[in-house]
């Protein structure tokens, strides 16, 4: 039910935004408003102010809003309050606002969840110097090498590690050419990333060079007695190199009864622990809270709408960057998501608080903004582009080529449609069971 209603929420506020535009607008220049619905197909209520009639329909994906005189084929008078009465210009108003609006509402949610305050990894921001390479991974396999500073990505540059995680998330099963820079000398090796969890994210198998570190020691447990202090850093466990603290966990829980050798960082010092874990609920447990390196962001108003249009523009290269690696092949349509997937992680992110659900809300707000205004007719950039061309030639197509070309968008968003809901099923085990190619 969370997941419904939480699905519910973001598409329904989603799609009146986007409405909203198209038809303040539309009542800005003087088009008359026949209808404003949320949702497609059979009225399920509604009512009728003025001209307009207000409705939610039956079909949740959409929403539209019917103007007088909208398509060649509605009913016209030749009344200037006909959406095709207006000039090119003003048209290009209305179709644009739509959009707008959404990225319009990207921007303000976005800041809006900035100013609320968030704890972001420190690594995040600083160079990708590889601190530890996972064995067996595609990284060990293709040469990198522990202490190698990544300078590239498929071509373009990257300069942080969230930058590098970006890059590599959108090549999963793709060779990737990455350059490396080892003892001065920049090397350029190939490696494919390993499609992880069911959004098939790319992973190259390389971390930062951080570790997790002791925030308190609980009274009388193990740690305590083997001498770990708040402040020291968790470098490895009996040799194997810890950067997260889920790493830590997960070593730290199989090991109940069992004498362990933690490298520890103290005071700048490095110095060997010994400790053994007591079972306590079914895992192994020495008695510590640990945590990890973070920065805190808690902008004010003017700074979160600054870092909310920083952020924005970079995810915004990222789609239209995405969208052309599709196009290339170079990014696996099996990343590509549609209502099921967006409903599921809806759910998650409601179930965890407000805030996620926002920035989630943001996030698909800027994705439907910016993907409204490709030019494939039937969309909102589709009709801009259209009228573009008649433009440039001084003169409109004809109904025939505009059915064509309507023809062939349909086509296109049709295939994309059945793309996006044949991932969604896959990600759902009682449907992947059922299809035995897979």
């Amino acid at each position: 039910m969370t997941t419904l209603l939480a699905f519910a929420f973001v598409l329904g506020v989603l799609i009146f935004v986007h409405e909203l535009g198209h038809f303040l607008m539309a009542r800005r220049i003087g088009v008359r408003v026949l209808k404003f619905s949320l949702g497609f197909g059979p009225r399920v209520f509604g009512f009728t102010r003025g001209d307009t009639e207000y409705c939610v329909s039956a079909i949740p994906l959409g929403g539209y809003v019917k103007m007088a005189g909208e398509t060649p084929d509605d009913p016209r008078t030749g009344r200037p309050d006909e959406f095709l009465s207006k000039t090119k210009w003003q048209r290009f108003q209305v179709l644009i606002m739509g959009p707008a609006m959404n990225l319009i509402l990207a921007v303000v949610v976005t800041a809006g969840v900035l100013m609320t305050g968030a704890e972001i990894p420190s690594f995040q921001s600083k160079a990708p110097v590889v601190g530890k390479v996972v064995p067996g991974s595609a990284a060990e396999q293709g040469g990198i090498l522990t202490g190698d500073r990544i300078v590239s990505v498929a071509g373009r540059d990257v300069d942080t590690w969230e930058q590098f995680l970006i890059a590599a998330g959108t090549r999963a099963n793709r060779e990737t050419a990455i350059v490396v820079l080892r003892d001065g000398k920049e090397l350029s090796l190939t490696v494919t990333p390993t499609p992880q969890t069911k959004y098939e994210v790319g992973d190259v198998g390389v971390m930062p060079d951080v570790h997790p570190h002791v925030v308190a020691v609980v009274p009388g447990s193990p740690a305590e007695k083997a001498g770990l202090k708040p402040a020291d850093v968790i470098l490895a466990v009996d040799g194997a190199v810890i950067t997260f603290p889920r790493e830590l966990i997960d070593v730290i829980s199989k090991k109940a009864d069992v004498p362990v050798t933690l490298a520890i960082s103290r005071n700048g010092a490095t110095q060997d622990v010994s400790v053994t874990p007591e079972l306590s609920g079914g895992n192994g447990r020495i008695g510590i809270n640990i945590g990890e390196d973070t920065v805190m962001i808690k902008p004010g108003p003017l700074d979160a709408v600054g870092m909310s249009l920083q952020r924005n523009y970079d995810a915004s290269k990222l789609i239209f960057r995405t969208v052309g690696q599709l196009v290339t092949r170079e990014t696996s349509t099996r990343q590509l998501m549609g209502p099921l997937a967006i409903a599921q992680l809806s759910g998650e992110s409601a179930q965890a608080g407000w805030i996620p659900l926002f920035a989630l809300m943001a996030s698909i707000s800027l994705n439907l903004g910016l993907l409204n205004l490709l030019p494939i007719p039937v969309l909102d950039g589709g009709h801009i582009f259209i009228m573009a061309v008649e433009g440039l030639f001084r003169r409109d197509f004809s109904m025939r080529v505009k059915e064509k070309m309507f023809l062939a968008g349909f086509a296109v968003l049709l295939m994309l449609m059945v793309t996006v809901i044949y991932n969604d099923l896959t990600r759902i085990s009682l449907f992947e069971k059922l299809m035995p190619w897979r």
